[in-house]
Protein backbone atom coordinates (compact mmCIF):
# COMPACT_ATOMS: atom_id res chain seq x y z
CA UNK A 1 0.00 0.00 0.00
CA UNK A 2 2.75 2.44 1.00
CA UNK A 3 2.68 5.86 2.24
CA UNK A 4 -0.32 7.35 3.84
CA UNK A 5 -1.00 11.38 2.57
CA UNK A 6 -2.27 13.81 5.27
CA UNK A 7 -5.85 13.02 5.13
CA UNK A 8 -5.04 9.84 6.57
CA UNK A 9 -2.41 10.61 8.53
CA UNK A 10 -5.10 13.25 10.68
CA UNK A 11 -7.78 9.94 10.67
CA UNK A 12 -5.18 8.32 12.41
CA UNK A 13 -4.33 11.26 14.69
CA UNK A 14 -8.10 11.53 15.69
CA UNK A 15 -8.50 7.58 16.20
CA UNK A 16 -5.32 7.21 18.41
CA UNK A 17 -6.58 10.39 20.94
CA UNK A 18 -9.82 8.50 20.92
CA UNK A 19 -8.42 5.23 21.37
CA UNK A 20 -6.20 6.45 24.52
CA UNK A 21 -8.70 8.22 25.85
CA UNK A 22 -11.26 5.86 26.27
CA UNK A 23 -9.11 2.15 26.38
CA UNK A 24 -5.72 3.44 27.96
CA UNK A 25 -6.23 6.35 30.37
CA UNK A 26 -9.61 4.79 31.88
CA UNK A 27 -7.95 1.19 32.24
CA UNK A 28 -4.10 2.04 33.73
CA UNK A 29 -4.80 2.82 37.14
CA UNK A 30 -4.83 -0.81 38.75
CA UNK A 31 -2.26 -2.16 36.40
CA UNK A 32 -0.15 0.75 37.95
CA UNK A 33 -1.54 0.14 41.77
CA UNK A 34 -0.80 -3.66 41.39
CA UNK A 35 2.86 -2.86 39.59
CA UNK A 36 1.18 -5.17 37.08
CA UNK A 37 2.34 -5.52 33.33
CA UNK A 38 -0.91 -4.29 31.07
CA UNK A 39 -0.84 -7.28 29.08
CA UNK A 40 -4.74 -6.70 27.94
CA UNK A 41 -4.01 -2.96 26.84
CA UNK A 42 -0.92 -3.45 24.88
CA UNK A 43 -3.16 -6.31 23.18
CA UNK A 44 -5.73 -3.81 22.53
CA UNK A 45 -3.19 -1.93 20.69
CA UNK A 46 -2.12 -4.52 18.25
CA UNK A 47 -5.60 -4.94 17.52
CA UNK A 48 -6.22 -1.28 17.10
CA UNK A 49 -3.20 -1.77 14.41
CA UNK A 50 -0.98 0.99 16.38
CA UNK A 51 2.11 -1.62 15.83
CA UNK A 52 1.89 -2.67 12.24
CA UNK A 53 2.14 -0.03 9.75
CA UNK A 54 5.31 -0.54 8.97
CA UNK A 55 4.81 -4.01 7.70
CA UNK A 56 3.14 -5.62 5.24
CA UNK A 57 -0.50 -7.24 5.62
CA UNK A 58 0.48 -11.39 4.94
CA UNK A 59 2.46 -10.49 8.19
CA UNK A 60 -0.74 -8.85 9.76
CA UNK A 61 0.55 -5.09 9.20
CA UNK A 62 -1.16 -2.02 7.71
CA UNK A 63 1.62 -1.00 5.14
CA UNK A 64 0.70 2.89 5.90
CA UNK A 65 4.06 3.68 6.80
CA UNK A 66 6.47 5.38 8.86
CA UNK A 67 4.63 8.58 8.62
CA UNK A 68 2.01 6.66 10.64
CA UNK A 69 4.28 5.21 12.58
CA UNK A 70 5.39 8.97 13.68
CA UNK A 71 1.78 10.09 13.74
CA UNK A 72 0.83 7.27 16.35
CA UNK A 73 4.05 8.22 18.53
CA UNK A 74 3.46 11.80 18.66
CA UNK A 75 -0.33 11.23 19.96
CA UNK A 76 0.13 8.54 22.09
CA UNK A 77 3.10 11.15 23.71
CA UNK A 78 0.82 13.52 23.57
CA UNK A 79 -2.15 11.49 25.38
CA UNK A 80 -0.25 8.70 27.44
CA UNK A 81 3.19 8.76 27.26
CA UNK A 82 3.96 5.39 29.33
CA UNK A 83 2.16 4.04 26.08
CA UNK A 84 4.42 5.42 23.86
CA UNK A 85 7.20 2.99 24.87
CA UNK A 86 5.35 0.42 23.16
CA UNK A 87 6.30 1.80 19.84
CA UNK A 88 9.35 1.26 20.08
CA UNK A 89 9.35 -2.20 21.24
CA UNK A 90 6.15 -3.77 19.26
CA UNK A 91 6.71 -1.29 16.24
CA UNK A 92 10.00 -0.67 15.48
CA UNK A 93 12.95 -2.11 17.43
CA UNK A 94 12.00 -5.16 17.88
CA UNK A 95 9.60 -6.54 15.16
CA UNK A 96 10.96 -4.08 12.65
CA UNK A 97 14.66 -5.30 13.04
CA UNK A 98 13.42 -8.92 12.69
CA UNK A 99 11.65 -8.22 9.72
CA UNK A 100 14.46 -6.00 8.43
CA UNK A 101 17.72 -8.72 9.22
CA UNK A 102 15.64 -11.81 9.69
CA UNK A 103 14.97 -14.79 7.51
CA UNK A 104 11.08 -14.96 5.99
CA UNK A 105 10.38 -17.83 8.39
CA UNK A 106 11.71 -15.50 11.39
CA UNK A 107 9.77 -13.15 10.29
CA UNK A 108 6.45 -15.34 9.73
CA UNK A 109 7.20 -16.90 13.32
CA UNK A 110 8.03 -12.98 15.62
CA UNK A 111 6.87 -10.83 13.89
CA UNK A 112 2.99 -11.09 13.89
CA UNK A 113 2.46 -11.92 17.22
CA UNK A 114 4.69 -9.20 18.41
CA UNK A 115 3.04 -6.12 16.46
CA UNK A 116 -0.81 -7.92 17.14
CA UNK A 117 0.49 -6.94 20.89
CA UNK A 118 -0.14 -10.64 21.91
CA UNK A 119 3.52 -11.10 22.73
CA UNK A 120 5.55 -8.56 24.28
CA UNK A 121 8.99 -7.50 22.88
CA UNK A 122 11.78 -6.10 23.65
CA UNK A 123 15.51 -4.48 22.67
CA UNK A 124 18.63 -5.32 24.39
CA UNK A 125 21.42 -3.46 23.93
CA UNK A 126 22.72 -1.20 26.59
CA UNK A 127 24.87 -2.75 29.38
CA UNK A 128 25.85 -1.73 33.43
CA UNK A 129 28.52 0.31 32.59
CA UNK A 130 28.28 0.45 28.66
CA UNK A 131 26.68 4.17 28.74
CA UNK A 132 26.14 5.45 25.09
CA UNK A 133 29.23 3.23 23.80
CA UNK A 134 26.83 0.07 24.39
CA UNK A 135 29.22 -1.55 21.45
CA UNK A 136 31.93 -0.72 22.21
CA UNK A 137 31.86 -1.75 25.90
CA UNK A 138 29.82 -4.93 25.90
CA UNK A 139 30.47 -7.59 27.94
CA UNK A 140 27.42 -10.04 27.61
CA UNK A 141 29.19 -13.10 25.68
CA UNK A 142 27.31 -15.99 22.95
CA UNK A 143 29.67 -18.78 23.07
CA UNK A 144 28.68 -21.67 20.35
CA UNK A 145 28.18 -25.02 21.51
CA UNK A 146 26.71 -27.40 18.53
CA UNK A 147 23.23 -26.17 17.59
CA UNK A 148 22.87 -23.62 20.28
CA UNK A 149 24.50 -20.43 21.38
CA UNK A 150 25.30 -20.37 25.45
CA UNK A 151 24.68 -16.23 26.55
CA UNK A 152 26.38 -14.89 29.30
CA UNK A 153 26.51 -11.20 30.86
CA UNK A 154 24.29 -8.94 32.06
CA UNK A 155 22.17 -5.93 30.10
CA UNK A 156 20.32 -2.33 32.02
CA UNK A 157 17.74 -0.34 31.03
CA UNK A 158 15.70 -2.77 28.99
CA UNK A 159 12.49 -2.04 29.03
CA UNK A 160 9.30 -4.93 29.27
CA UNK A 161 12.25 -7.26 29.49
CA UNK A 162 10.40 -8.94 32.71
CA UNK A 163 7.24 -9.46 30.20
CA UNK A 164 9.24 -10.13 27.31
CA UNK A 165 8.12 -13.24 25.32
CA UNK A 166 10.49 -12.41 22.29
CA UNK A 167 13.42 -9.74 21.89
CA UNK A 168 16.31 -9.02 19.93
CA UNK A 169 19.49 -9.29 22.15
CA UNK A 170 23.25 -8.55 21.58
CA UNK A 171 26.28 -10.38 22.00
CA UNK A 172 30.00 -11.04 21.02
CA UNK A 173 30.48 -14.20 19.71
CA UNK A 174 34.41 -13.10 19.11
CA UNK A 175 35.16 -10.43 22.44
CA UNK A 176 38.40 -9.64 21.01
CA UNK A 177 37.03 -8.17 17.66
CA UNK A 178 35.18 -5.11 18.87
CA UNK A 179 32.21 -4.33 17.50
CA UNK A 180 32.90 -6.63 14.48
CA UNK A 181 32.24 -9.32 16.50
CA UNK A 182 28.95 -7.93 18.06
CA UNK A 183 25.72 -11.04 16.90
CA UNK A 184 22.23 -10.28 17.30
CA UNK A 185 19.78 -12.97 18.45
CA UNK A 186 16.37 -13.24 19.14
CA UNK A 187 16.05 -14.51 22.26
CA UNK A 188 12.35 -16.29 24.03
CA UNK A 189 12.70 -15.49 27.59
CA UNK A 190 9.94 -17.36 29.12
CA UNK A 191 10.86 -20.71 27.32
CA UNK A 192 14.85 -20.70 28.36
CA UNK A 193 16.17 -20.77 31.87
CA UNK A 194 19.03 -18.40 33.24
CA UNK A 195 17.60 -15.39 32.01
CA UNK A 196 16.02 -12.65 34.98
CA UNK A 197 14.88 -9.55 34.84
CA UNK A 198 14.52 -7.17 37.61
CA UNK A 199 11.70 -3.68 37.28
CA UNK A 200 13.81 -0.85 38.32
CA UNK A 201 12.05 1.79 40.06
CA UNK A 202 11.60 5.00 38.88
CA UNK A 203 10.99 8.47 40.37
CA UNK A 204 7.59 10.39 38.53
CA UNK A 205 6.84 7.10 36.03
CA UNK A 206 4.76 4.46 34.92
CA UNK A 207 5.14 1.67 37.41
CA UNK A 208 3.34 -0.82 35.35
CA UNK A 209 5.75 -0.87 32.17
CA UNK A 210 9.40 -0.72 33.63
CA UNK A 211 12.64 -0.87 32.46
CA UNK A 212 14.74 -3.83 34.18
CA UNK A 213 17.85 -4.79 34.83
CA UNK A 214 18.42 -8.27 33.17
CA UNK A 215 21.17 -11.00 34.10
CA UNK A 216 21.78 -14.13 31.54
CA UNK A 217 23.37 -17.13 32.92
CA UNK A 218 24.14 -19.81 30.54
CA UNK A 219 21.24 -18.66 28.29
CA UNK A 220 20.77 -20.94 25.14
CA UNK A 221 19.77 -20.04 22.17
CA UNK A 222 19.04 -22.00 19.02
CA UNK A 223 21.24 -21.33 16.03
CA UNK A 224 17.99 -20.75 14.14
CA UNK A 225 17.29 -17.59 16.35
CA UNK A 226 20.71 -15.88 15.26
CA UNK A 227 19.50 -12.61 13.03
CA UNK A 228 21.67 -12.24 10.66
CA UNK A 229 25.70 -13.42 10.30
CA UNK A 230 27.55 -13.73 13.08
CA UNK A 231 29.66 -10.34 13.35
CA UNK A 232 27.14 -8.32 11.89
CA UNK A 233 25.18 -7.23 15.40
CA UNK A 234 26.77 -3.98 15.53
CA UNK A 235 25.21 -2.90 11.73
CA UNK A 236 21.80 -4.59 12.73
CA UNK A 237 22.17 -2.40 15.82
CA UNK A 238 22.31 1.01 14.70
CA UNK A 239 19.56 0.29 11.72
CA UNK A 240 17.51 -0.14 14.57
CA UNK A 241 18.35 2.60 16.31
CA UNK A 242 17.76 4.69 13.43
CA UNK A 243 14.15 3.63 13.45
CA UNK A 244 14.13 3.82 17.22
CA UNK A 245 14.80 7.48 16.56
CA UNK A 246 11.32 7.52 14.39
CA UNK A 247 9.68 7.26 17.63
CA UNK A 248 11.75 9.02 20.28
CA UNK A 249 11.54 11.97 17.90
CA UNK A 250 8.15 11.61 17.70
CA UNK A 251 7.20 11.07 21.39
CA UNK A 252 9.27 13.88 22.33
CA UNK A 253 6.95 15.70 19.86
CA UNK A 254 3.87 14.45 21.44
CA UNK A 255 5.02 16.09 24.75
CA UNK A 256 6.40 18.89 23.84
CA UNK A 257 2.91 19.66 22.41
CA UNK A 258 1.21 18.16 25.65
CA UNK A 259 2.91 20.95 28.23
CA UNK A 260 2.46 23.85 25.26
CA UNK A 261 -1.18 23.02 25.76
CA UNK A 262 -0.99 22.56 29.27
CA UNK A 263 0.63 25.71 29.53
CA UNK A 264 -2.39 27.57 27.51
CA UNK A 265 -4.88 25.96 29.71
CA UNK A 266 -3.36 27.32 32.73
CA UNK A 267 -2.11 30.53 31.71
CA UNK A 268 -5.30 31.93 30.15
CA UNK A 269 -7.39 31.10 33.72
CA UNK A 270 -4.79 31.85 36.29
CA UNK A 271 -4.83 35.21 37.01
CA UNK A 272 -2.05 37.49 38.97
CA UNK A 273 -2.03 41.03 39.79
CA UNK A 274 -5.60 40.98 38.23
CA UNK A 275 -4.50 39.79 34.77
CA UNK A 276 -4.07 36.41 33.13
CA UNK A 277 -1.07 34.98 33.16
CA UNK A 278 -1.09 34.74 29.74
CA UNK A 279 -1.40 38.43 29.23
CA UNK A 280 2.10 39.04 30.26
CA UNK A 281 4.57 39.25 27.45
CA UNK A 282 7.28 37.54 29.78
CA UNK A 283 4.54 34.76 29.20
CA UNK A 284 3.81 35.41 25.94
CA UNK A 285 7.53 35.13 24.75
CA UNK A 286 7.93 31.92 26.33
CA UNK A 287 4.76 30.90 24.40
CA UNK A 288 6.23 32.03 21.02
CA UNK A 289 9.26 30.29 21.60
CA UNK A 290 7.19 26.91 22.38
CA UNK A 291 5.43 27.65 19.17
CA UNK A 292 7.93 28.16 16.79
CA UNK A 293 10.25 24.95 18.14
CA UNK A 294 7.57 22.75 17.97
CA UNK A 295 6.55 23.77 14.29
CA UNK A 296 10.24 23.25 13.87
CA UNK A 297 10.49 20.13 14.92
CA UNK A 298 7.06 18.97 13.43
CA UNK A 299 8.86 19.63 10.46
CA UNK A 300 11.96 17.80 10.70
CA UNK A 301 10.76 14.36 12.01
CA UNK A 302 8.08 14.56 9.13
CA UNK A 303 11.13 14.91 6.83
CA UNK A 304 12.71 12.02 8.91
CA UNK A 305 9.68 9.52 8.44
CA UNK A 306 9.44 11.16 4.47
CA UNK A 307 13.20 9.79 4.17
CA UNK A 308 12.56 6.76 5.69
CA UNK A 309 9.21 5.96 3.31
CA UNK A 310 11.21 7.22 0.40
CA UNK A 311 14.20 4.03 0.92
CA UNK A 312 16.98 6.77 1.18
CA UNK A 313 19.78 7.22 3.96
CA UNK A 314 17.94 8.49 7.25
CA UNK A 315 20.63 8.36 10.08
CA UNK A 316 21.79 12.38 9.51
CA UNK A 317 18.46 13.40 9.66
CA UNK A 318 17.35 10.86 12.38
CA UNK A 319 19.84 12.35 14.68
CA UNK A 320 19.05 15.87 13.96
CA UNK A 321 15.29 14.98 14.47
CA UNK A 322 15.64 13.31 17.71
CA UNK A 323 18.23 16.21 19.17
CA UNK A 324 16.17 18.91 18.42
CA UNK A 325 12.78 17.65 19.42
CA UNK A 326 14.09 16.30 22.24
CA UNK A 327 15.27 19.77 23.54
CA UNK A 328 12.28 21.07 22.18
CA UNK A 329 10.47 19.13 24.38
CA UNK A 330 12.58 19.85 27.44
CA UNK A 331 12.32 23.77 26.89
CA UNK A 332 8.69 23.78 26.66
CA UNK A 333 8.08 21.32 30.04
CA UNK A 334 10.53 24.45 31.63
CA UNK A 335 8.64 27.47 30.15
CA UNK A 336 5.50 25.19 30.69
CA UNK A 337 6.19 24.69 34.59
CA UNK A 338 7.40 28.21 34.67
CA UNK A 339 3.28 29.21 33.87
CA UNK A 340 2.54 26.82 36.78
CA UNK A 341 4.91 27.84 39.27
CA UNK A 342 4.56 25.58 42.16
CA UNK A 343 1.68 23.67 41.25
CA UNK A 344 4.18 21.89 37.96
CA UNK A 345 4.67 19.30 41.13
CA UNK A 346 1.06 19.00 42.04
CA UNK A 347 -0.25 15.92 41.24
CA UNK A 348 -3.45 17.29 40.11
CA UNK A 349 -1.88 18.87 36.89
CA UNK A 350 0.04 16.81 34.25
CA UNK A 351 3.16 18.68 34.38
CA UNK A 352 5.47 16.25 36.89
CA UNK A 353 4.07 13.14 34.77
CA UNK A 354 5.27 14.91 31.30
CA UNK A 355 8.38 16.19 32.30
CA UNK A 356 9.30 12.91 34.35
CA UNK A 357 8.90 11.41 30.54
CA UNK A 358 10.40 13.87 28.86
CA UNK A 359 13.54 13.57 31.28
CA UNK A 360 13.95 9.96 30.30
CA UNK A 361 13.70 10.41 27.07
CA UNK A 362 16.21 13.00 26.87
CA UNK A 363 18.50 10.43 29.01
CA UNK A 364 17.41 7.14 28.76
CA UNK A 365 16.73 7.10 25.00
CA UNK A 366 20.70 8.52 24.59
CA UNK A 367 22.13 11.67 25.83
CA UNK A 368 21.62 15.12 23.85
CA UNK A 369 25.41 14.97 24.54
CA UNK A 370 25.93 12.09 22.30
CA UNK A 371 23.82 13.20 19.74
CA UNK A 372 25.46 16.69 19.38
CA UNK A 373 28.83 14.46 18.98
CA UNK A 374 27.39 12.77 15.69
CA UNK A 375 25.70 15.56 14.24
CA UNK A 376 28.75 17.73 14.38
CA UNK A 377 31.16 15.17 13.21
CA UNK A 378 28.53 14.46 10.14
CA UNK A 379 28.54 18.60 9.73
CA UNK A 380 32.40 18.79 9.99
CA UNK A 381 33.20 15.81 7.08
CA UNK A 382 34.54 13.57 10.16
CA UNK A 383 31.86 11.06 9.95
CA UNK A 384 29.38 11.25 7.24
CA UNK A 385 26.51 10.28 8.99
CA UNK A 386 25.20 8.42 6.12
CA UNK A 387 27.62 6.23 6.00
CA UNK A 388 25.98 3.06 6.42
CA UNK A 389 24.16 1.36 3.75
CA UNK A 390 20.22 1.45 3.80
CA UNK A 391 18.21 -1.45 5.22
CA UNK A 392 14.63 -0.56 4.74
CA UNK A 393 12.50 -3.54 3.98
CA UNK A 394 9.37 -1.76 3.71
CA UNK A 395 10.45 1.06 1.56
CA UNK A 396 12.08 -0.90 -0.72
CA UNK A 397 9.13 -3.20 -1.65
CA UNK A 398 6.82 -0.08 -1.84
CA UNK A 399 9.45 1.45 -4.41
CA UNK A 400 9.75 -1.83 -6.63
CA UNK A 401 5.55 -2.08 -6.58
CA UNK A 402 5.57 1.64 -7.67
CA UNK A 403 7.88 0.66 -10.57
CA UNK A 404 5.76 -2.27 -11.66
CA UNK A 405 2.89 -0.18 -11.88
CA UNK A 406 4.67 2.64 -13.83
CA UNK A 407 5.95 -0.13 -15.93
Amino acid sequence: MGRANAEILAQIRDSVGRFANTELKPNIAAYEDRREFPYALIEKMGEAGLFGAAFPEDLGGTDIGFGAVSAISDELGYHMPEFSYAMNLQAMTCPYTIYNWGTDDQAKRFVPDLIAGKKIGMFALTEPGGGSDAAGNMKTTARRDGDHYILNGSKMWITFSHACDAGVILAKTDPGAGVRGITAFIIEPKTQSGYHADPIPLAGLTKALSSCAVSLDDVRIPVENRLGEEGEGFKIAMNALEYGRLTVSSRCLGLARAAFDEAKKYAKDRIVRGQPVATYQMSQALFADMAVKIEASKLMVAKLADTMDANEAANRIAAQAKFFASETAKFCVQAASEMFGGYALAEEYPMAKIAANVNMLNMGEGAPAVQRILIAEDALGYKDANRHPVRNKSAARWMQEMRQVAE
